[in-house]
């Protein structure tokens, strides 16, 4: 697969940190993207602000009170926007049909534990590590993977394996798992421009 330049979008609904380090490798240099439009489903986000800081257009689009309107909106949104990849960053809300037809393929999660040992509905933030310390694992991972309709489902792309280290807790597991997700997405949108990450 040849390198590609990747045009971007971005779901986050708080502090967007992915999103913050993959902006931030946009601007020196060392990823060969550039950032169309971030969308929050929280206008208080930190998220839309470090964007709004950085440049990237802004979108506020609230989910609960027509979840198909919002899926619709986004959809248009993202498309109009020229975005051709979806990154979430720390969004909690499920996508709907129009988006995920619209970017079959196309939209990246990063889970914090090994899927699907530790995914599915429910299991996200501290849920994970509480569950991967307590099945007394050796190792847990962060998982980038592609977006469907089930939750962690789609196929992986990247994996970084994290051991347990004696005494860990689901606290000092979560703090160790957050402070590396950011750059193993930026690696893991790297090799994809690159060409190194082939998609079929």
């Amino acid at each position: 697969m040849k390198s590609q330049h990747l045009k971007l979008g971005f779901l986050a609904s708080r502090n967007g940190s992915s999103m913050r380090a993959i902006l931030e490798a946009i601007r020196i240099g060392i990823l060969d993207a550039e950032a169309r439009l971030v969308v929050s489903n929280n206008r208080s986000a930190p998220a839309l602000e470090a964007a709004t800081a950085a440049g990237v257009q802004t979108l506020h689009l609230p989910t609960q009170a027509d979840p198909d309107a919002a899926d619709a909106a986004l959809a248009k949104a993202m498309v109009e926007a020229g975005v051709e990849w979806i990154v979430l960053s720390g969004y909690l809300r499920r996508l709907g049909p129009k988006t995920l037809a619209a970017y079959r393929d196309r939209i990246l999660n990063i889970h914090p534990g090994p899927i699907p040992a530790f995914g599915g509905e429910g299991m996200y933030g501290r849920r994970v590590h509480e569950a991967v310390v307590a099945a007394g694992v050796a190792a847990s991972a962060i998982t980038i993977h592609l977006v469907d309709e089930e939750y962690d489902h789609g196929a992986v792309l990247a994996v970084r394996e994290v051991p347990l280290e004696p005494g860990e807790t689901a606290e000092s597991l979560e703090a160790r798992l957050t402070r590396l997700e950011p750059e193993v997405f930026v690696e893991t949108l790297q090799r994809l421009a690159s060409g190194q990450l082939a998609l079929s």
